[in-house]
């Protein structure tokens, strides 16, 4: 029988190994940057996106050893996004995961900085890296370009913030969600396929389950919230989740829908598919 957590946990130390080795040493100046670039990373994130790209490559035939590099880039970048998200111009949020924000611990200012030097080496890692032929590396850029951009996170993060003053629908929380939250995990599963010599056909059926099980991972982050009415009191900026426009009965329906939809999509492939089969599973049972 598969072991989901001994899976999510092994894969999870993984990545924080190579982690540790591409973020610059916390005594390398200037070391408020790099001690805060460390603190952002380190501080008990689930390392989904990462395990998801690492999946990815085991799926299409490849030992995940050749996604670690692009795993370790979406992780970067995921974090750089929740380092701004959490600022005062925009969520201003005091704690996250139980401990001071980055902006609360080390100042707005370098909170600032810190994001944009996660950012900028999300990008660095890929560029650099030995083991990933020129012409992919080239893909992996593109990929985690995209997923970031205008028409990406921060395109969803630029319709969060203009949501607060409009009345909200459902089509405002689903564009929200799709980039906010499904488009990064959509190119951690591309990126893993990209670097381990995906078909199309792999590529297409990965990019199915991966907007679809993003979807579902944010519904259930509001379904999680919402009973944990105290997870957000530090911040002053007004709930945007899926149950402003639908009950959360529907909410759970819609999400047991998107995995549904996420696991079909992985019928097409030939290879064994129980690691993101598990994680579909947990993402619509979490209680965490």
């Amino acid at each position: 029988m598969f072991d989901l957590k001994k899976y999510l946990d092994r894969r999870s130390i993984i990545v924080d190994e190579v982690l540790d080795k591409l973020i610059p040493a916390p005594d390398i100046r200037p070391t408020i940057l790099h001690k805060a670039m460390r603190y952002s990373v380190f501080s008990g994130g689930k390392r989904i996106r990462p395990i998801l790209c690492l999946a990815a490559a085991e799926v299409v035939g490849s030992s995940y050893r050749s996604a670690l590099i692009p795993a370790a880039s979406i992780e970067l970048l995921h974090t750089y996004t929740l380092v701004h998200d959490d600022l005062p111009c925009m969520d201003n949020d005091d704690f996250r995961r139980g401990k001071p924000t980055v902006h609360k611990k080390f100042g707005e200012a370098n909170a600032v900085l810190t994001g944009d030097a996660l950012q900028a080496l999300a990008f660095e890692v890929i560029v650099r890296t030995q083991t990933v032929a020129a012409s992919t590396k080239a893909k992996l850029v593109q990929e985690l370009a995209c997923a970031a951009g205008s028409t990406g996170v921060i395109g969803g993060q630029v319709e969060d913030l203009a949501a607060i003053s409009r009345k909200q629908t459902k089509g405002m929380i689903d564009f929200i969600h799709l980039h906010k939250t499904a488009d990064l995990f959509r190119a951690s599963l591309r990126m893993g396929a990209l670097s381990s010599g995906a078909s199309r056909k792999e590529i297409e059926a990965l990019t199915i389950y991966g907007s679809n099980l993003g979807l579902a991972f944010q519904i259930t982050d509001d379904l999680l919230d919402a009973g944990q009415p105290d997870s957000r009191t530090h911040s002053d900026k007004p709930e945007l989740t899926c149950l402003s426009v639908m009950t959360p009965a529907k909410a759970r329906m819609k999400a047991e829908t998107l995995i549904h939809d996420a696991m079909t999509s992985l019928q097409s492939l030939k290879a064994a598919c129980q690691p993101l089969i598990s994680i579909a599973q947990f993402v619509i049972t979490r209680t965490y």
